[in-house]
């Protein structure tokens, strides 16, 4: 069987390649340039010429063909005008998950396959089954064994055709594992740093980068107080809804996050959950569920002006009243360059805690921010994902209008996989956390796994 390895330059895919040499297919390697702008980008030059380098000396010290492709047209159609699009509309993209629907396993697929590939190959840390189905083959692909390095999450949004043409080598492997393999070939990638940014752009400054097409738009940054939770609807709705839901009626509804990050523990007594009873979600009706899934918004804090002498001549100045709700704390260049659960770049000083994003308003050019890790405004328990957005990996296993199911979901990558109750209606599949979520960002990617660590499907916030 004739493979094509997807040669980056990293350790990973020099690994994979390596391995699969040694299992006797017949191996060649190709490397494929996405990119060609430097502008944004934090060292301001072409990385991909070194990897291409780094690349090339891998191949040649395995023993197997060096072959290059320029996939940059494609990589911008399909990626990165993808990218523009979905920030200038508030939204914030994975174009990671979109370079492997679109580019590694769609374009660089198809030039493989004209070099006569029968697979392709990547040194993604995942692993892939193959099950007897009563109409052929079915693909299944679980996480990596590495828990710190498990990078299914990327492959999301891949179908079983091209799930049917894929291999993983290192999916069984830990990280140190795949260093140590790659330092005992001496391969020159074995000490290469991994590579951190956007896929194959590399790390940028955001701003600047979207700066290529979005405009800099100065804009208010509100900070929003607790009191503004107190009275609001939505907010009160959601309690009061997921009050109802929970099996013991006493029981206080779990509203806000206890973790401080992802890679830091709960502090004693585990992370807040709810309990809920499966019988009073599935007697919800699809109007509650979609309201229970929206973002609380923050339009109706308005500020009002008004007039005072000042200092010794008693110059006739303006200021804003005060607000019990919020106050203007800051500026912003675009509210299209933040995203929900941002705290570094908004600097505003004089707050004990970290202040995070909680909401934009992209008509008014307004971002709305909170201090501290359990803000109100940074948690949300319920997400939707619309009908056209939803793709499922096992189609098989597609769920039906009315059903409800138990998976395990992440919002982000490298997120501890949360346990949930995922609903299927006709007007989306609705996403209900046990745990109170930080950051939900429209945009991003909600994919559900099962018990077992097979992923399953996702979708598009």
């Amino acid at each position: 069987m004739k493979v094509c390895v997807g040669l980056s330059g990293g350790v990973d895919s020099s690994v994979a390649a390596l391995l699969l040499k040694r299992q006797g297919y017949d191996v060649f390697a190709m490397f494929m340039q996405n990119w060609h702008d430097t502008e944004g980008t934090l060292h301001g030059d072409c990385e991909w010429e070194e990897d291409r380098f780094v690349a090339e000396m891998v191949a040649r010290k395995i023993g197997i063909p060096f072959y290059f492709v320029d996939l940059s047209k494609q990589y911008r159609q399909r990626v990165v005008d993808y990218m523009f699009d979905e920030y200038a509309k508030g939204r914030t993209p994975n174009p990671d998950v979109l370079c492997n629907r679109e580019i590694k396993f769609d374009a660089f697929m198809k030039a493989a396959e004209r070099l006569g590939a029968d697979m392709v190959a990547t040194g993604h840390y995942c692993r892939k089954e193959t099950l007897d189905g009563p109409d052929g083959p079915v693909y299944r692909i679980l996480e990596g064994v590495d828990p710190n390095k498990d990078q299914s999450y990327f492959l999301c949004q891949l179908s079983q055709e091209q799930l049917s043409k894929a291999l993983f080598p290192i999916g069984e492997l830990t990280k140190p594992e795949v260093r140590k393999l790659a330092a005992e070939a001496d391969l020159p990638s074995a000490d290469k740093k991994d590579s951190q940014g956007i896929c194959f752009v590399g790390k940028v400054d955001l701003p600047v980068f979207l700066q290529q097409k979005l405009k800099s738009v100065e804009g208010d940054v509100v900070e929003v107080y607790d009191a503004f939770y107190k009275d609001n609807p939505q907010y009160i709705f959601i309690r009061d809804t997921v009050s109802s839901l929970l099996s013991d009626p006493a029981a206080e509804p779990q509203l806000v996050t206890e973790y401080i990050s992802e890679d830091k523990a709960a502090p004693a007594g585990g992370d807040a959950r709810n309990a809920y009873s499966p019988a009073a979600i599935a007697a919800l009706d699809d109007s509650t569920l979609l309201r229970l899934s929206m973002p609380l918004r923050y339009d109706s804090i308005r500020f009002e002006t008004e007039t005072y002498r000042s200092g010794k001549h008693h110059i006739k100045k303006t200021r804003f009243k005060d607000n019990p709700f919020g106050k203007i704390v800051g500026r912003h260049e675009g509210a299209q360059f933040y995203t929900i659960g941002q705290r570094k770049g908004l600097n505003i000083g004089g707050h004990k805690e970290s202040i995070f994003v909680i909401g934009t308003d992209i008509e008014r050019n307004i971002i709305y921010v909170g201090e501290g890790h359990r803000h109100k405004g940074l948690s949300r328990l319920c997400l939707r994902v619309a009908p056209d957005e939803i793709h499922w990996i096992r189609e098989d296993l597609r769920m039906q209008a009315g059903e409800m199911r138990r998976y395990r979901v992440r919002i982000r990558y490298r997120q501890p996989l949360q346990d949930a109750t995922v609903i299927m209606r006709e007007n989306g599949l609705f996403i209900l956390f046990d745990a109170p979520q930080r950051g939900i960002t429209p945009g991003q990617f909600a994919v559900w796994y099962a018990q077992d660590g097979e992923m399953l499907g996702s979708g598009v916030i």
